[in-house]
This record gives structure tokens, sequence and C-alpha cells, in this order.
């Protein structure tokens, strides 16, 4: 009989885990700081939501965020949307990403088994300062859209820290999203300047992306710039891409350059434009501001995932994701970011457990996909890799199937929290996901999220406990898109998140409680409205039954 049958949970973090645990600091740091009395999740999740100006400022203070807080935290808190958090912040997302400039690892990379290549903190911030220079010298300036077409390579991290650092506009889309798939997300921002790989591999082969590329270049007319990273080969001719220069020579005039400008913008200046996958049509962008895109993922990384100064994170992603977005802020708290790009299947998926072998990886995100494939191959990583690094273990998808869960605990590690987590591009981050201190139950997610009022309703607006509804945010917090791209007056936005409930945040996943106070998502409503978001990693996801507006 398995521990899930038994009714016992699958995981429970000893008490020196809990005790150690960047969420139990920050809990009692923040009863001092505030008064408060906060002696489980229970009660910090309610004081993040009843308290939303003191939680908040919590996680401005711990994630020690650099920039000028102001004196106001929120206003219009009760209107959805409507909320003004941070009115008089001033901060760069950029400059809170690379605070080091050490020799400790920054960013490593593998190329399927064909490429291996790492930045250190050092080597990032310069060559950030170099493509930013590069950008500004291309009258790139703040508000402007930079683009990336490119796999998971560390220079899309440094194209996005460069355009963001001079208060410029990110975008980025997957190669694998095609020439169409690149003009409708890019063709509606009217990018200055795109990034775009020479190609890709795939299963060990090359695929070639430069006659792509070409079209691309020729199917934006805003673009004045397009640089070419060199990835799978070795000669280019560039002559058939309007406007290309290699990478090399884009930044050649500017390797004397040693600061980064970074340029200090409200609170809600436009960060990135994202795009929901598996929609009807055009996909809606999605626009995110710097400051609650920066504070929810310090929230997420260092306490729901307790992520510290040294760790390695991984996910399995690409760069047309929720989740590659999440993990670049992972630099925020400290991480070294482990990047991989190809298949997941090489090796019959042996290829990212090889990784967190050699990179001693301490937290790998991949799909439910991915969990589901290496179950089917046979994979038992607890036998064949040494993983006694790895401490976290994310799960994308929000759905992960009971079954998965027994599969990870009796054969990848039995000692790693199991972090299953709900999450879109429609708020870039996490309703619910993974916490250290708390039981792992078979089949939940583990927790709401902090600061995230979260409740599952039925059809008539009814709160609803032991059955299945639809799950909402009641409460305004800081991580809601800013509006869409080209809705000026925000009736798109209105209609995608706030028609069916009003002043309550549904894009249409059912779900429901557990007696644990965890999560289970059962998937969409048919009566869904709107642009949904995208699942983390995968594309599979409540958005392929949504018509977009």
């Amino acid at each position: 009989m398995s521990d899930a049958v038994a009714g016992r949970p699958l995981w429970v973090p000893g008490a020196d885990q809990v005790g150690g645990a960047n969420i139990t600091a920050f809990s009692r740091w923040a009863e001092t700081r505030w008064g408060r009395c906060l002696p489980d999740y229970t009660a910090l999740h309610a004081w993040s939501v009843d308290a939303p100006a003191e939680f908040w400022t919590s996680i401005w203070e711990d994630g020690e965020v650099r920039g000028r807080m102001g004196s106001r935290v929120v206003e219009n808190s009760e209107s959805m949307p409507g909320a003004r958090w941070f009115p008089d912040a001033q901060l760069n997302f950029a400059e809170n990403l690379l605070r080091s400039r050490d020799e400790r690892d920054a960013l490593v990379f593998w190329g399927e088994d064909r490429v291996r290549n790492r930045l250190s903190h050092g080597d990032l911030y310069r060559q950030v300062a170099h493509f930013a220079a590069a950008l500004q010298e291309m009258g790139v300036s703040a508000g402007d859209r930079v683009v990336a077409w490119t796999p998971n390579l560390p220079e899309t991290i440094v194209a996005m820290l460069a355009a963001s650092g001079i208060g410029a506009v990110f975008s980025s889309a997957s190669p694998d999203s095609g020439v169409q798939g690149a003009l409708d997300r890019f063709g509606q921002i009217e990018p200055k300047v795109l990034l775009a790989a020479d190609g890709y591999y795939r299963d060990g082969e090359i695929i070639d992306c430069m006659h792509s590329v070409a079209a691309i270049a020729e199917g934006l007319p805003s673009v004045r710039r397009v640089v070419v990273v060199p990835y799978v080969h070795a000669r280019h001719d560039l002559s058939h891409v309007r406007h290309a220069r290699m990478l090399s020579d884009f930044v050649k005039p500017f390797l004397s350059v040693t600061e980064i400008p970074f340029v200090s913008l409200p609170f809600d200046h436009p960060l990135y434009v994202v795009y929901p996958s598996g929609v009807a049509g055009v996909p809606k962008g999605i626009v995110h501001g710097a400051g609650g895109v920066l504070l929810q993922h310090l929230k997420e990384h260092r306490l729901h995932c307790d992520i510290r100064p040294g760790d390695r994170l991984s996910c399995f992603t690409h760069c047309g994701s929720m989740m590659w977005y999440w993990l670049v802020s992972g630099l925020a708290s400290g991480a070294s970011l482990l990047l991989y790009d190809g298949s997941m299947t090489l090796g019959n998926g042996a290829i990212l457990f090889d990784y967190a072998r050699v990179e001693r990886i301490t937290h790998l995100g991949v799909s439910a996909t991915f969990i589901d494939r290496i179950a089917k191959a046979g994979l038992r990583p607890r036998e064949t890799h040494d993983l006694v690094r790895l401490r976290a273990f994310f799960s994308a998808e929000g759905g992960l199937a009971p079954e998965s869960f027994d599969y990870v605990y009796q054969e990848i590690k039995a000692d790693v929290c199991l972090s299953s987590i709900s999450g879109s591009a429609d708020i870039l981050s996490c309703f619910a996901l993974g916490n250290p201190t708390m039981p792992v139950w078979r089949g939940e997610i583990q927790c709401k999220g902090l600061g995230m009022a979260l409740d599952v309703l039925n059809d008539i607006g009814v709160p609803v406990r032991g059955e299945v509804g639809a799950l909402v945010c009641s409460r305004a917090f800081p991580a809601m898109p800013i509006g869409f791209w080209n809705d000026p007056d925000g009736a798109q936005y209105r209609a995608a998140y706030f028609a069916r409930f009003e002043n309550v945040w549904c894009h249409g996943e059912q779900s429901e409680f557990t007696p644990h106070g965890g999560l289970i998502i059962h998937g969409c409503s048919d009566t869904a409205v709107g642009v949904a978001g995208e699942s983390v990693v995968s594309d599979s996801s409540c958005s392929g039954q949504r018509a977009a507006t």
C-alpha cells in the first residue's frame, strides 16, 4: 500500500528544513516588523491578502529591491482592474538582476550534447553593458521594443537585460513558432531591433533558421537592425537578411564600455509583452510592468521555492513560454541559471538528469508531459544519477497526475519537495505553487500563493468547498498585467478577465480546494471568456478552449 493510499503525505519536511527555510525566516521577521502573529502558513497567507500594503512592502524590503519605494504602496486597492501599486516608486528591473559582478556562475548553457558554455556574473554584466550601448547607438530608448526569436540561449538573456536596463520593452518567441508565429506576435509591437539565432539543434540535427530570419525581417518594417547569434553555423552569409549584423560586429564598437546606464523608471513601466498560446487567430500581446514582475518573482523564488544565493536553478522551457521569464528572474535571488535548449527526449530524457548531476542543480523545473514521458520510457534517475544536491522539483501545468507524484518519489528522488505549480502568461507567475515547509500530498498543488486571494466559485459566483468550480482571485495583486497591447481603453482586458464575475479575476481554470489546504486543477471551463494564459512550459492549456477577443 502506497503512502497516498494509506492517507499519508508523500513527503514531509524535517524540522531542520522548516526552521531553516526562507519562508520561516520571513515570517519571524514580518512578525517583528509589523507586530503580527504568524504561527503557520494559514496565518501568513491570510495576512498577505488582508494587509496587502504591509505584505508587499515586506517583499520589497526582504528582497532588498534596488530602487526608491516611495511612501504609497497601493491606490484603489479594491478595484480590479484599477489598483495602482507603488505609484511613487522608481526602479530598474535589470539592475535588480545584475547585482553581482563576481566570477561565480551566472549562466550555464547546454545545447543538447553539442554545445556547452558558461558566463560568470562579471561576464554577464560586461556583455549586457556592450549590448545596451549598441542598442542606444541604434536609437533605442525607453518604451521602444526589442524582440528575440531565439532558442533558450544566454544571448537572449543578455539582450533582455540590456533592453530593460535602458527602459526598452522586451518580447521573445521560440523559433518553433515559425515565421508566421513571429510576425503575428512581433508585428503588433513594431520592434526596432530583432535578435535571431542562425538555427538550433533538435535530436542531434541542425535546424537552419537563416531563411526564416530573412522572412521575418522583411515582414517587420519597423526593424532597423537584425542581430544574428551564431549558434549552429561557423560561417554566415547575411546578404539576404535586411539590416543584419552578426552579434560580434554589433557590439564590437562598444567593448570598452564597462557600465550600464540603468534608467530609473516608474513601478508600472512596461517590461515585457508576452502572448498566450493556443488561442484562435493572432495572439493578444499582454503587457507586464517591471515592478510587479520583480516583486512577484522575488516572492515566489525566495519564499515558495526557497531559492538562496548560490543555488542553481534550471527549467526545461523555451523563450515563448511564461516559464522562461520566470526562470530569468532567478538572478534577482542570487541563483545561477542552468539553461538547456534541445529535445527533452534525448537519451530517453536522461539528458536533463545528466545536466542536474554534472552541474549540481538544486532546483529543477519540467513539464507534466516530460514526467509522463520518462515514466513510460522506464527512466529511473534515482538509480542512475547522483541528485544529492536537488532540493526542489517543479512540475508545471498545474494538473500533475497522482501517478506522476508516485513516479517522482519512487524513481527520481525520495527526499525532494515536489511542487506542482499553476501559472500563466496572464500574470507571468503562479496562482498556486509549492511550499518547502509543508507536506506534499498526492495529486495536489501544495498551497495558494502568498498575496493571492484565491477562491473557487460556482456558476452563480458563490464560494464552494469540496466541489469543482472556477478558480478566481478576488483582490488585486502587483503582477496583474498593465493591459493588452493596442487596447487603449482597456475594453479587451476587462472582457478577458473580469466579465464573468464583477471585480474578480477569472480566466477559466476549473479547480477545487483539498482538505489539506491545497488545490487540484481540473482543466478549463467551457464558459471561459477572453484571452487566456498559456500553461507553464507546455503548450497544453486553457487557452486552447478560448476565443481571442
